[in-house]
């Protein structure tokens, strides 16, 4: 197996080895469900800043090598899985895959979804009838299973996703944006009133309107973080590079003159 082609049975082999008690690796082997599920998380996130970096750089090599590593992380959940007699690989691609074609009828089965809106109310309702099913009480909340690990943006994005999907949701836009302007207002009050708690609560209603309008405006509140995070610090290492050439230390220089050479920076970046 060791010199055959690359293929799903030779990377399930390889975990299989990886995790023999006996001749296996010491880490491999010591590991639990617990214990890598911090890896899974770093890899998920590798993985997203992959992509960015392929879409702006348009190469995808560095994307395919952390694609693998996530799989991988699915193939030792799985190891785990087989080992305990819970489930294994060819479970997981069975659950997936029934739970593909069920979710989408408009393409494996009669149903006719022509536009956007009907598919993702066909997504969501499918999803409801999962919770209800694993439930055992007769009502289940609508933010079920929401995961409590997900970044707060995407959490806040999930939350109001599915409020949204009964009802429970401003009509248009406009209201969204009225609803920004009342908290930035509160905010300031709270300022004023040099009140720490209250403060650190009206911040969290802001950043929770400011999803509010990412998600009307059909737009992904963590990604366009990740994005304004990357930007920004593109342009302080520029700034960086101007501080170098004045040859004067950074920590010497004016805040008026830092400005300057981020304007410049901008400026430069339009220029391109």
């Amino acid at each position: 197996m060791l010199t055959e082609q690359a293929s799903m049975n030779k990377l399930r082999w390889i975990m299989t080895e990886l995790r023999d008690p006996e001749t296996g690796c010491p880490w491999d082997i010591k590991q639990d469900f617990s214990s890598i599920v911090p890896h899974t998380i770093e890899e998920a996130y590798e993985v997203a800043d992959a992509v960015m970096d392929a879409v702006e750089q348009q190469d995808f090599s560095e994307l395919e090598k952390e694609l693998g590593d996530l799989l991988f992380q699915v193939i030792f959940y799985s190891q785990l899985g087989y080992e305990q007699k819970q489930f294994d690989f060819d479970s997981v691609v069975s659950a997936i895959c029934e739970k593909l074609i069920r979710r989408h009828p408009h393409v494996f089965g009669d149903k006719n979804l022509s536009s956007d809106a009907e598919i993702k109310a066909n997504w969501e309702n499918e999803k409801a009838k999962e919770r209800q099913q694993k439930s055992t009480n007769d009502q289940i909340s609508i933010l079920a299973d929401i995961p409590k690990n997900l970044p707060a943006l995407t959490q806040a994005a999930k939350i109001q996703k599915r409020c949204a999907h009964v009802g429970f949701d401003w009509h248009n836009i406009e209201d969204v944006f009225a609803k920004v302007v009342e908290e930035v207002e509160e905010v300031k009050v709270e300022i004023e009133q040099n009140n720490p708690e209250a403060l650190a609560e009206e911040l969290g209603d802001l950043m929770f309107a400011v999803v509010n309008l990412c998600r009307h405006a059909k737009q992904d509140p963590e990604q366009l973080l990740r994005r304004a995070n990357q930007k920004f610090t593109r342009r302080f290492h520029g700034v960086e590079k101007q501080v170098e050439t004045s040859g004067v230390e950074f920590e010497q220089h004016s805040l008026e003159t830092l400005e300057a050479y981020w304007q410049q920076v901008k400026i430069n970046e339009k220029q391109k």
